[in-house]
Formats: structure tokens, sequence, C-alpha cells
């Protein structure tokens, strides 16, 4: 116990204790906290569909859906609607199969360590989430990581490892989701079949709302394996992979997060599948209200010669320092405007920043004098 007091006590000292906030209460574009209402930047809700009553309302008096699957979907804990869901996203993929895990953390951390045993390996961008790390870790083979967004270097780790090993995955995020920045998947897909390798892309940022279609940013793209979640702009519940058909059958006998967890409630699983089915042409509506609201945002921020890495809906504001970061969103907070700050290990160690999510229930006006306050500060 004294250990881990210390432990805490280093994290605190760091400024990178970190404690879950008493949120009690989330409307269109709002949030509610220690009884006060903030404007919200913070949310992954990117088109707004948790937070609609009238969605909800109309969903629940025609759905008769079970609150638990009650097992895992080996056993007992499969029904229709998980098939339904699966061929939804499948269709929205354009490939031929679909699984869908319990969140995006397992669904990669199950591809990842299902696919990749002893003697083969895994090139990852440097800045992919924890979960891609984790299931490089978990797995029998070997990992390298590549310098963020610079294939130059991933092509020169390629020519020198790559004849080392039998399956080679190359993964990167699409839309990363501390940055707002894009891979050239174009360009990876050039490596994957110059070198032989699968291409993985996780689009958990972008799926439904980056891109032409609602597939995100690898829609026609020669992409292998692709991993979303349900749980950001869907306003849902689960994750899912994307694949061929062998793959996918791959992961249900080999994907330990799938097979050892017991199945998302049928509820949600519906609720998934109508907004992408029924409320489709709603979904699409608010992806083009986000895309309206990222367009502005973005000139006004050319406009202040305000330079940022992102072109997406993720706008990072690094400020560096743990406890000015700190600071500068309490600062914000007493204003009205919540944006938590982000601090290391979700970031790298002197990158601290607060993390602007744009929603399409956001207001232009406000994140313009967001900007004034941080700029003022």
């Amino acid at each position: 116990m004294q250990r881990i007091e210390e432990e805490l006590n280093k994290l605190r000292q760091a400024g990178q204790l970190r404690k879950i906030p008493d949120i009690t209460e989330k409307s269109d574009g709002k949030i509610v906290t220690g009884g006060v209402e903030f404007v919200n930047f913070a949310s992954n809700d990117y088109l707004g569909l948790s937070t609609k009553s009238e969605l909800r309302e109309k969903f629940l008096t025609d759905n008769r859906s079970l609150m638990s699957a009650a097992s895992a979907r080996l056993l007992t804990g499969s029904s229709i609607e998980y098939k339904e869901l699966e061929s939804t996203v499948a269709n929205i993929f354009n490939k031929e199969a679909a699984l869908i895990f319990n969140t995006g953390y397992q669904a990669n951390l199950g591809v990842i360590s299902a696919l990749i045993g002893k003697g083969d390996v895994v090139f990852s961008d440097k800045l992919n989430h924890a979960s891609i790390i984790d299931g490089m870790r978990l797995s029998d083979g070997d990992f390298f990581r590549y310098k963020h967004f610079d294939y130059d270097s991933l092509e020169k780790l390629l020519q020198s490892k790559r004849g080392e090993y039998k399956r080679a995955i190359i993964v990167s995020e699409s839309v990363f989701s501390m940055d707002g920045d894009i891979a050239d998947i174009n360009k990876l897909v050039e490596l994957k079949n110059k070198y032989n390798c699968l291409l993985m892309i996780d689009e958990a940022h972008a799926f439904c709302c980056c891109g032409k279609t609602l597939a995100g940013l690898s829609s026609g793209k020669d992409v292998d394996i692709i991993t979303a979640t349900f749980g950001k702009a869907v306003g849902s519940f689960g994750a899912f992979c994307v694949s061929n058909g062998l793959i996918i059958e791959y992961l249900i006998n080999k994907a330990r997060s799938f097979i050892f967890s017991t199945s998302i409630p049928p509820v949600n699983i519906a609720w998934s599948n109508w907004l992408l089915t029924e409320q489709k042409d709603f979904v699409i509506k608010q992806k083009k209200k986000l895309e309206q609201l990222v367009k502005a945002v973005h000139a006004s921020l050319k406009l202040r010669r305000i330079n940022t890495p992102s072109s997406t809906h993720i706008i990072p504001v690094v400020i560096g320092d743990n406890e000015k970061t700190l600071e500068l969103s309490e600062k914000l907070k007493a204003m009205g405007y919540y944006i938590p700050a982000i601090r290391p290990p979700t970031v790298p160690a002197g990158t601290s920043r607060l993390r602007i999510s744009l929603t399409a229930d956001c207001k232009l006006g406000d994140f313009e004098q967001v900007l004034e306050n941080i700029i003022s500060a």
C-alpha cells in the first residue's frame, strides 16, 4: 500500500493525477458537472446523436430488444441484432464480413494479438492509440514503431526487417485522436503492396464524420482490415472490425477479447443499427452540419494565422507544461467552457494540451470565444 501511495503522490506532484468528473447531465452541445452547465468541447459524440431525445423516444417506442446478452456470443449471447448490424457495417465499408467487439480498445487489442504470432511483425505509427500498442505487446510477434507520418522511415524499416518475418501488418489510425491530423492512406496502401503486408486502419475518429461516405477515410481504398467504434460519431456503444470473410472467421476463433467477453446488450446493438439504417438520412444531415462547422473553424484559425496539424474536428492546443495546461483548462471552465486538460500518458511527455473536440451541435461563436480566451491567456 505504501508503494501505491508513493506512486500516486508522484503523479500528483507531476500534475498528472486524474479524477473521474462528476457529470450529471448531457444535452445538445452542453454538459452539467458540479451543478453547473458548460458548453461542451470535450465530447466524442461528433454528430450529437446520443443526446437527441426525439431519436431515443422514437427508437424505444418500437424496439423490444433485450437489455442484456448475459453471455459471450459463442455461447448464448448472440441474436439477430448482431448479425444485422454486422451486415450493415460490412456493406458501409464494402467488405465481405464484420465482427462486433465490446469496445474499440478490445477490437484493436483482439485483432492484433490474434493475427500476429511468433515469426510475425507489426509496423506501427508511433502515435497510434494505446489499444494498438497493447495489442502488439500482447501478441507473440515483434513490432517496430515508425516516427509519426514519416513514411520514408517506415519504408526503411520495411526494407531492412520485412524479409525476416512471415506475416506483416502495417497499422495506422486515419484521423489521430489527439492531433486531428490525417494519415496518408494512399501511401500506406502503396507500401503494403510493395512489401507484401496487410494494412490495418483504425477509423475510430473518422467513421461517420469524415470522408465522402460514412466509411471514414478508407472508403474505396485497398485496406485489408478496418476497425472503428459505435461509441463516438454513432452515439452508441461497441466497436467492430471489417475485413474479408477468412480474417473475420479467424478472429471469431482466435481473438480472446471477443471470445471471452459477455456481449453488448442487444438493445445497444439494435440502436446502432437503427441509426445507420432507418435514420441514415439524419446521420448524413448531422455529418454535413459538422463538416460545415469544421470548414468555418479552420477558416477562422487561418484568418488568425494560427497553425495546427489538424484539418478535422479535433483541434489540439499544445501548452506543454502539465500545470499550465490545467490552469488554462480551469480558466476556460470559469468562463463556461468544458475542455479538460490532456496530459501524459495520453500524450507524449512535454505535449500536454487542450483538445477541442467539435461536434455538430457546437457553435462557431463559442469556438471563437474560446480561441480569444486562449490567445489572451
